[in-house]
């Protein structure tokens, strides 16, 4: 599943479900809107997980739940937790971000 937040609630998301990957991003930001069908790709073959898109600019409170300072910005979480995350345009570290989730 691959949804676009429209509401500044990835807290509520996150409490919700037990693990969720989120791509930071803008719409200005080149590398996002190139790993965005990478990032989209990688949810229709995982359905088990949710894959969120935040607009950083966009969704402040969304953007808090991550450290992030550069974009785009993937990030893993897991029990409402970040567990981790990875600033790239890279399919290898999206992957490999991703794969730690699922373990």
């Amino acid at each position: 599943m691959f949804l676009e937040l429209k509401e500044d609630n990835l807290q509520q998301i996150l409490s919700e479900n037990p693990k969720v990957m989120v791509q930071y991003g803008a719409s200005w930001c080149g590398n996002c809107r190139i790993m965005k069908p990478k990032f989209k790709k990688l949810a229709s073959e995982n359905e088990d997980i949710p894959f969120y898109y935040v607009d950083a600019e966009k969704l402040p409170e969304s953007r808090k739940m991550a450290n992030v300072d550069n974009l785009p910005t993937f990030a893993a979480f897991e029990n409402g937790a970040l567990k981790n995350q990875v600033q790239t345009n890279q399919a290898d570290s999206l992957n490999t971000l991703f794969d730690e989730l699922k373990a």
